[in-house]
């Protein structure tokens, strides 16, 4: 297991998925950081907290890519087998975690990944 630097902006962005129950795009992410760092250094940041198994990415509905905190992923061993609810008034996107779909698919394909989106109002916006 190598051995990764926990830097301010690391810090700051972790708090910021681990303290939100949406998804945050990167533009979101950097709003919230301001002057902290430049958003070359979020993205970096990002990838990083992905390797280690804190923080998930998905492509949401209108093509932008979403970070949300991770519920018992590991380093290298990510398992998102759940779906996100893209609200299509306030544009927020939400992790469901107990809802799992069930796939069947031919023998000779091998899942890898896959990303589920589903679009509607929640219930904030009802």
């Amino acid at each position: 297991m190598k051995k990764t630097r926990n830097t301010q902006a690391k810090s700051e962005i972790l708090s910021l998925l681990n303290d939100s129950d949406k998804a945050l795009s990167h533009h979101m992410i950097q709003e919230k950081v301001g002057a902290l760092c430049n958003r070359v250094t979020i993205y970096r940041v990002l990838e990083r907290l992905e390797e280690e198994g804190l923080v998930h990415k998905f492509v949401n509905v209108d093509g932008v890519v979403n970070y949300a905190k991770c519920h018992g992923c590991k380093e290298g061993d990510h398992l998102h087998n759940h779906v996100h609810f893209n609200c299509r008034t306030c544009h927020q996107v939400t992790c469901i975690e107990n809802s799992i779909p069930q796939i069947k698919m031919p023998p000779q394909f091998i899942i890898e990944d896959y990303n589920f989106v589903i679009s509607g109002i929640c219930p904030n916006c009802q």
